[in-house]
C-alpha cells in the first residue's frame, strides 16, 4: 500500500512537472523565396526551439520588407512576423525569445543583415562569421541586441 502511494505520488509529480515546464508554441509567419534552402533551415531551427511558422512563399520579398520597416542594409533572405514584431534574416531563436519576453515598445524587431556563415540556417562546414543582431525602430535607429562570435 505504501509503495503504491509512493509510486502514485511520484507519477503525479513527474506529470505536473512535465506539463509545468512545457513552453507554449510561439506562432508566426515567415515570408521567404520558394528557392532558398537556408530559409528552410532557419525555419527548422525555429521549430526546434518552440516556434511554429507559417511559410508564405513570394517571388519578390522587397514590398514585404518595406511594409515591415526593414532597412536595406539589414535585409536578408527571409522576413518573419511574430507577435507583432519583425525578424529579418538568420536571427537565433534565443535572441527572438529574449526580445519577445522583454516586449520592447520602441523597437519593431531584430535583424541580421546578409547571411553570415554559422548563423542559424547557415551552418555549412567549419566557417563561422562574427555577426551582430540589431534591434531596429520605425525611424531607422538601431542598437546591437546581441553579438555572436
Amino acid at each position: 500500500m505504501i509503495i503504491k502511494r509512493t509510486l502514485l505520488a511520484c507519477a503525479l509529480f513527474v506529470s505536473a512537472t512535465a506539463s509545468a515546464t512545457t513552453a507554449p508554441i510561439i506562432k508566426g509567419t515567415n515570408y521567404l523565396s520558394p528557392y532558398c534552402g537556408c530559409c528552410k533551415e532557419w525555419v527548422a531551427h525555429m521549430k526546434d526551439n518552440g516556434f511554429e511558422l507559417e511559410n508564405v512563399y513570394q517571388e519578390n520579398l522587397t514590398p514585404t520588407k518595406i511594409k515591415l520597416g526593414v532597412l536595406p542594409e539589414y535585409a536578408s533572405c527571409h522576413t518573419a512576423q511574430i507577435e507583432g514584431y519583425t525578424f529579418e534574416g538568420h536571427v537565433p531563436a534565443t535572441d527572438i525569445k529574449r526580445f519577445l519576453a522583454s516586449k520592447p515598445t520602441r523597437m519593431k524587431g531584430l535583424a541580421v543583415g546578409g547571411m553570415p556563415m554559422g548563423s542559424p540556417g547557415m551552418e555549412y562546414g567549419d566557417k563561422k562569421d562574427s555577426y551582430n543582431v540589431v534591434a531596429f525602430d520605425d525611424k531607422g535607429r538601431t542598437m546591437v541586441w546581441a553579438s555572436h562570435n
